[in-house]
C-alpha cells in the first residue's frame, strides 16, 4: 500500500516568477512569505503546516536528488531523525571547509558523539519530535545544526545515511559571519543542554593555571600572587555558576518536555 504523502513548498518571499511557477503544479502545497525570513523560517513554516507523522527536509538547491528521499524514509526505523551524511567536500567550498571542520569537531565534544554530518539539508524527522524543539532553532542557516545539537544532546535516536550530492545551483549566501554566529549558537545551545561540558573544564583550567602561579611565588617566598589567587577565585566562581546554569537547564528542558 503506498504511503500517504504530501509535498510542501514555501515560497520565502521570492521576487522572481516563483509564485507563478508553483501556481502550475497543483499537486504542490504552497505557502508563501510575503517577505524573506530566511532559511529556518521557511522550514519552520513547511513544518507547521505539516499533517504527517514525518517531516522530511529537502533544500531546492540541487544539491540533493530526490530518490535519496527514500533512502531517507526507509532507513526511518524507531529512529526520531535520520539524517543524509553527505559524502566527500565538494559539497562546500573550499574556502568554507576548515570552518565547518573546526565546528563540526566543537560539535562533537559539546554533545560527546561523532556527527557525521552537522548541517545535512536532507533529512527526515518525526513532527511530534520536531515541534517540541522548533522554538529553539533560528530563522537563519543555523536551524539544521541548532536541530541536529538539540537531538544529540537531549539523547534522542539519530541514524545517519550516506548520500552523494550534487554542484548547488545558485550562489550560497553562507558567508564568514555566518560560520561565527554559529560558533556562539553552539556554545549558547550546550548552555542550554549540557552547561557543565564547558564551564567544568573552564574552571578546572583556570585552577590549575591559578595553583601554579602562586606555587612559584610561594616557592620563592614573594608571598602570595595577587594573579594566582584571582585566577583561583575565578575558578570557583566559574564553577558554582556552571552549577547554577546546569540547574536552570534542567528546569528548562523539564518545562519544554511538558509543554
Amino acid at each position: 500500500m503506498p504511503q500517504e504523502k504530501e509535498i510542501i513548498v514555501v515560497n520565502d518571499g521570492s521576487t522572481d516568477d516563483t509564485a507563478k511557477i508553483l501556481e502550475s503544479f497543483p499537486r504542490l502545497r504552497v505557502v508563501h512569505h510575503a517577505r524573506n525570513r530566511g532559511y529556518g523560517a521557511s522550514l519552520k513554516t513547511g513544518s507547521r503546516h505539516a499533517t504527517g507523522d514525518v517531516v522530511v527536509f529537502f533544500d531546492a538547491d540541487g544539491q540533493h536528488d530526490p530518490v535519496d528521499v527514500m533512502l531517507i524514509v526507509k532507513a526511518f526505523g524507531q529512529a526520531d531523525m535520520v539524517v543524509g551524511a553527505r559524502q566527500g567536500l565538494l559539497h562546500s567550498p573550499a574556502w568554507r571547509v576548515p570552518g565547518k571542520f573546526l565546528l563540526t569537531k566543537l560539535a562533537n565534544y559539546l554533545t560527546n558523539q561523532s556527527i557525521p554530518d552537522l548541517n545535512s539539508g536532507l533529512r527526515a524527522i518525526r513532527r511530534s519530535v520536531l515541534l517540541q524543539y522548533l522554538h529553539l532553532c533560528p530563522d537563519k542557516f543555523s536551524f539544521t545544526t541548532t536541530l541536529t545539537m538539540a537531538l544529540l544532546s537531549e539523547s534522542h535516536e539519530v541514524v545517519y545515511v550516506p548520500i552523494r550530492v550534487r554542484p548547488r545551483v545558485g550562489k550560497s549566501r553562507v558567508t564568514v559571519s555566518t560560520g561565527f554566529e554559529t560558533l556562539l549558537l553552539l556554545l549558547r545551545l550546550i548552555t542550554l543542554f549540557n552547561p557543565m561540558r564547558v564551564f567544568l573544564p573552564t574552571s578546572i583550567a583556570l585552577m590549575i593555571l591559578g595553583v601554579g602561579w602562586s606555587s612559584v611565588y610561594v616557592f620563592d617566598q614573594r608571598g602570595l600572587s595577587v594573579g594566582g589567587m584571582l585566577l583561583i577565585m575565578t575558578s570557583l566562581l566559574m564553577f558554582f555558576v556552571g552549577l547554577i546554569a546546569d540547574q536552570v537547564a534542567a528546569i528548562r528542558r523539564e518545562l519544554y518536555r511538558r509543554d
